[in-house]
């Protein structure tokens, strides 16, 4: 597997703007990063190499056009309700207004004892029309064996919840936001009942440490892609 611990272990990168500061909470894709154990790493081959092309152009002016294959569970990803759900909304269907600028309610849980996030978690705050983003601090491990042993996860009682106050979006900074572990037999109620209520899931985040509880707004819009259901984004938040 690719290490890409140094990429964790850093602060990610915030830049301040004329609104704020964005902190780029996105893992970095390579060539033969592998993100879920099973699924293929990326592969980047040229396909017109800057020498190539220069015979096109003046002298002094060349460009690279290179291929990549990946699947779309990648890196950072968002999973819409069609990765779930054969008639659900692909990616080419996904409004703006629910993956842009949405205001972020941030739940550090880094030193949680139990792997499922329990409902009780998300009771002390107003939900509605929000991204809940869950701080696991399991990104540590991205890129390692480890992060696929025994990672946290999202209770079912954690998911009705959160469907019950009507949010609109599900992060988390761990290898999925449902339990993976033999035990759990396959199942997988946060997948199925979120995507089910149109309710958008991000994994593999990274650097949600750095966010406060309240008060920052999340964005993560992938490619419009017909009849495709996950794809990698470029998750960032705005304080």
């Amino acid at each position: 597997m690719t290490d890409d611990r140094a990429h964790v272990d850093a602060h990610p990168s915030a830049a301040p703007t004329a609104r704020g500061r964005l902190v780029d909470l996105s893992h970095t894709i390579t060539e033969g990063l592998v993100t879920y154990p099973g699924l293929p790493a990326p592969v980047i081959t040229p396909h017109l190499t800057r020498e190539a092309s220069a015979a096109n152009y003046a002298p002094g002016t060349r460009f690279a056009i290179d291929a990549l294959t990946l699947v779309g569970n990648t890196g950072t990803y968002l999973d819409s309700p069609y990765h779930r759900y054969a008639d659900g909304t692909d990616l080419a269907g996904l409004s703006l207004d629910t993956l842009v600028d949405l205001p972020a309610e941030v739940f550090h849980v880094a030193d949680a004892t139990s792997r499922g996030v329990p409902a009780a978690v998300f009771h002390d705050r107003d939900l509605t029309g929000r991204a809940v983003l869950i701080h696991t601090g399991w990104d540590r491990h991205f890129g390692t064996p480890e992060y696929a042993d025994r990672a946290p996860f999202l209770t079912e009682a954690g998911v009705r919840y959160l469907i019950d106050q009507g949010v609109v979006l599900v992060g988390i900074d761990s290898l999925n936001v449902d339990d993976t572990e033999p035990e759990a037999h396959g199942t997988r109620p946060a997948h199925s009942l979120l995507l089910a209520a149109g309710i958008h899931v991000v994994e593999h985040l990274t650097g949600l440490g750095s966010l406060p509880p309240s008060g920052a707004r999340f964005t993560a819009v992938p490619p419009k892609i017909r009849g495709f259901g996950t794809f990698p984004v470029r998750a960032f938040a705005l304080i």
